[in-house]
């Protein structure tokens, strides 16, 4: 029997969320319904509900979360009910080119449930990033839920969905840092904060966080940073540079996703360098760099692609680390919020007053 829950819907490009009724299928083959238990604020629900994605209105909003399988479809081996899982919006295929080299993280046909959830009338809502998790409940592809240790709070659990694990993965699976290694990070922001953690777990020697807010650098000192720097009061590249013996960081890792600061992170690292693009642009942007220097200066320039993580690896993991005091997950909850708080926290991330509003359910 479908389920009528309460989910947080865009309706309209820059229009208020709002708390409303959804219908929830049953699962069909190969899909699950999750109870909600927490769901992260993240940036990428405000560009949905400003149309900064794509224009399907409605949107079913949330996607950085954790919960309990409640119903499983046909032909669903890998959870069963009662499993605490963290919740993925990358659901791999296991046929594609990518999955047949062994290399499932960059799945080109990644997938979500085939049904639809949908609003008391039933029209269609469009889930982000194919999970729609402000709701009590929703409906997923299985495969994008992943089995970890229950004895973590969902509350952090969650974070790990998407920002915490795209900072993460950037400087170790994309970036490749190793002990020893000089890391910058530009943008300080959940994605970005998360960086510096992924480098310091790594064994970096020397982390390096630029912002042009200072409540942000304090926070990325405290959850790593060895050094940080205003890029509103000093030019950042040279500034990296001079940390860094005049050399340029090993590794640079670009989370904002402009131009201009993806410009600032090529010339800031080292010669056969490392530059790593997680910062999401929009689509009008583009970027001129002289091709020489792209051939003079050698190296690797990467996109990460949600930390080129492999939910199935990663998440449990992390979950592991975090539960043996190695990774603060904790650190980046700056508050907890009911489901209509929504639209609220939103405003609060946009004026940079939280790391992560999680929502509880």
């Amino acid at each position: 029997m479908p389920q009528y829950v309460q989910g947080v819907v865009a309706r309209a490009k820059g229009e208020p969320v709002r708390v409303e009724t959804i219908t929830v299928p049953d699962p069909g083959s190969g899909e699950a319904v999750v109870k909600v238990q927490s769901c992260g604020v993240c940036h990428t629900d405000l560009h949905y509900r400003e149309g900064g994605i794509n224009d399907d209105f409605p949107f079913l909003l949330g996607h950085e979360a954790a919960g309990i399988v409640e119903q499983v479809g046909p032909d669903v081996t890998d959870v069963a009910p009662g499993d605490f899982v963290i919740l993925n919006w990358r659901a791999v295929c296991g046929r594609c080119r990518a999955c047949r080299r062994g290399r499932p993280q960059y799945c080109f046909d990644t997938h979500n449930a085939r049904q639809r959830m949908t609003l008391a009338d039933g029209t269609e809502l469009s889930p982000a990033l194919g999970i729609g998790a402000f709701a009590e409940k929703t409906l997923v592809a299985a495969g994008q839920c992943t089995k970890v240790d229950a004895a973590a709070s969902p509350s952090v659990a969650g974070l790990l969905g998407c920002g915490v694990m795209a900072g993460i993965g950037a400087a170790i699976n994309t970036g490749g840092v190793g002990r020893g290694d000089s890391v910058a990070v530009i943008g300080c922001g959940g994605v970005g904060d998360a960086a510096v953690v992924g480098a310091r777990l790594a064994g970096a020697a020397r982390i390096i966080a630029v912002d042009i807010d200072d409540r942000k650098l304090r926070t990325a000192r405290e959850l790593g940073a060895t050094h940080t720097v205003n890029s509103r009061t000093s030019e950042p590249v040279e500034a990296i540079r001079e940390l860094t013996g005049g050399f340029g960081a090993d590794v640079v890792i670009e989370a904002v996703g402009r131009p201009e600061t993806y410009e600032q992170a090529f010339y800031a690292r080292d010669l056969a360098g490392t530059v790593v693009l997680v910062g999401v642009p929009t689509p009008e942007m583009t970027l001129e760099l002289p091709l020489l220097d792209v051939f003079g200066r050698g190296g690797s320039l990467k996109s990460s692609w949600y930390g080129d993580c492999l939910p199935s690896r990663d998440f449990p993991m992390l979950i592991d680390l975090h539960l043996q005091g190695r990774l603060d997950l904790d650190a980046f909850v700056s508050e907890t919020i009911a489901l209509d708080e929504v639209e609220d926290a939103f405003a609060r991330m946009h004026k940079g007053d939280v790391l992560r509003s999680v929502v509880i359910l």
